[in-house]
């Protein structure tokens, strides 16, 4: 909202915005907190509207943009959900093999975020895809507190499988060059993370933000990794030590960035979390990185 002047918003009112958003916090613990804060002529209302996310007004790239041919399609997942639902993009006009990248969704489906950033990696020279891992439960319901309670349903290890399937849709697709990357946010940081030890051909994987594998799964990593963390993301942080030590000890080809002053959720532009400096910055050493693993 206009009236509200990001600079003006604590920390700690993000930190609970970080705790409802991952279902640390329900809606009326939510309100109950952020109530403290409705001070100065803040309301919790328009507390709640700021932190909100705004799909209809930070769209990047629109699904009818005509560089791009995007188009839904299904593929089955026979150790998860089924018959899985994604947005398939890729440039348009564009007849040579391109190189695949699967785009993991938060922890509340397939949203208009998700599918705008699966549209921005196909504009960037790559064929993405964008599994929707609500499938099995109607699909993305049209508003974020929906589909995290959907979510919670899944069984998260099924839901890994879904986009593991994705994986071997997208590499034995006639307009991909079977070199397959995968990127994610948040629970898909963690997904991207467990694809690296699931996948012995993954070309490339990109958390940000994400959940680090177990510790004696490191090993069985091949891919090289592109890890971002935010600073002020202390609860994903602090798994962060003993990963890297153990990626050090078994020689593993990774590149990790800590953004200053960024919060979990810095790439995602439809909240306050978003810092756009970080975000671009990460988004630019994505591409150039997917750019390098994917070739041909």
């Amino acid at each position: 909202m206009d009236e509200i002047n990001k600079k003006d918003i604590k920390q700690e009112v993000l930190d609970l915005y970080d705790d409802y958003a991952h279902n640390r916090l329900n809606r009326r613990e939510f309100v109950q907190k952020l109530s403290l804060y409705a001070v100065g002529g803040l309301t919790v209302a328009s507390l709640m509207s700021f932190l909100m996310p705004d799909y209809k007004g930070k769209i990047q790239v629109t699904p009818d943009d005509t560089r791009l041919k995007s188009d839904y399609v299904y593929y089955q997942s026979e150790k998860g959900g089924g018959k899985i639902k994604a947005l398939l993009s890729k440039p348009a006009n564009v007849k040579k093999k391109l190189g695949g990248i699967v785009v993991v969704h938060e922890n509340r489906g397939l949203n208009p975020h998700i599918e705008d950033v699966a549209r921005r990696a196909a504009l960037a020279g790559f064929i993405s895809i964008a599994p929707d891992a609500l499938t099995p439960l109607g699909g993305y319901p049209g508003t974020d507190d929906e589909g995290r309670a959907l979510q919670s349903k899944r069984n998260r290890d099924e839901m890994l499988e879904d986009f593991i399937a994705a994986y071997n849709y997208l590499k034995n697709h006639p307009d991909c060059n079977g070199k397959v990357g995968v990127v994610g946010f948040c629970f898909g940081g963690w997904i991207s993370n467990m694809m690296a030890v699931r996948i012995p051909d993954l070309a490339a994987a990109v958390p940000f933000y994400g959940g680090q594998p177990p510790i004696e799964d490191v090993p069985q990593i091949k891919a090289p990794l592109l890890l971002h963390y935010a600073e002020l993301d202390t609860r994903v942080n602090e798994g962060w030590p003993a990963y890297e030590a153990a990626l050090k000890e078994h020689n593993k080809k990774y590149t990790a960035y800590m953004y200053a002053n960024a919060n979990h959720g810095f790439h995602n532009d439809t909240t306050p979390r978003y810092d756009k400096a970080a975000a671009e910055l990460a988004w630019k050493r994505t591409t150039d990185f997917f750019k390098k693993e994917l070739k041909a």
